[in-house]
């Protein structure tokens, strides 16, 4: 069975209202392409340091306008990030922090899962920025997340997770065929290792992988690297955009093939670590 996939690209800035619209508009071109699933960015609604906290109390609004758009185009949304001043569990994240969420919606506008980032990005980069420190606004989550959908099982990530292969390991150990990396990669980090951990992910998990990221100029510090792609369980890249900027990509996700992959390879059962 084949289905469309869509990775949404995004420069997102600090106008909550802006951002939406430009989501908006590029959910209903991927919907008018007959897309079944579609993964927004890292940070799709607002893209701004130090607006963890406000923007979290927008989360009601964002929300809302996540299942007005995937019942109107009946589409999937994974949405990809945003900030949530609540655990899963409905207790308060302590100490003013928040936690990244990542949202998902299915066609009809109903939210069925919630993942949220594990791994958080303190670090250290050679661009305008320099210093990155999550963990001095976002708390971590803890729990692997898979939701099943009618045409396949979608393993959550976001961002910094693509960097540690045991949790798509874990993912598919779970029974994810296809894993979703919403994201916002730096400029400089982006260059240097997104599509080639985009792949290995792919190759080590046989899992079909959505690479959704931010690209583009969002501040006087903050570039982020793009290339939005969607790669199948051989690592093959079957959709890319190259441009900066905002756009649609889309590919078909073709889970015969994927079979034939997990089958004349079968990793799993070959596996003598844990």
């Amino acid at each position: 069975m084949k289905t469309k996939l869509a990775a949404i690209q995004l420069q997102s800035k600090d106008d909550l209202q802006a951002n939406l619209d430009h989501c908006a508009l590029l959910l209903a071109e991927a919907a008018k392409e007959n897309v079944k699933l579609a993964v927004l960015p890292e940070n799709f609604a607002m893209f701004a340091a130090g607006a963890q906290l406000a923007t979290a109390k927008q989360l009601p609004k964002i929300l809302t306008w996540l299942s007005e758009q995937a019942r109107l185009h009946q589409l999937w949304i994974v949405a990809g990030s945003v900030p949530c001043l609540e655990r899963k569990n409905g207790e308060m994240v302590p100490d003013g922090k928040v936690r990244a969420s990542c949202f998902v919606y299915n066609d009809q506008g109903q939210q069925v899962g919630r993942y949220d980032k594990i791994h958080l990005f303190d670090v250290t980069v050679a661009d305008k920025q320099a210093q990155y420190q999550e963990s001095a606004t976002f708390e971590a989550g803890d729990e692997v997340v898979v939701i099943k959908t009618p045409f396949a099982n979608i393993g959550l990530t976001i961002c910094y997770d693509l960097r540690f292969p045991q949790l798509f390991q874990a993912l598919r150990d779970q029974g994810a065929d296809i894993i979703v990396v919403p994201a916002a990669f730096t400029a400089l980090t982006g260059k240097a290792h997104w599509q080639v951990l985009l792949q290995a992910r792919a190759i080590e998990s046989q899992c079909f992988i959505v690479g959704a990221g931010q690209s583009g100029q969002h501040s006087a510090t903050r570039t982020t690297w793009g290339h939005s792609q969607l790669i199948n369980a051989w690592g093959e890249i079957l959709a890319e955009q190259y441009q900066e900027g905002e756009g649609v990509v889309i590919a078909e996700y073709d889970s015969d093939e994927q079979m034939r992959i997990r089958q004349q390879m079968p990793l799993l059962s070959h596996r003598r670590l844990s």
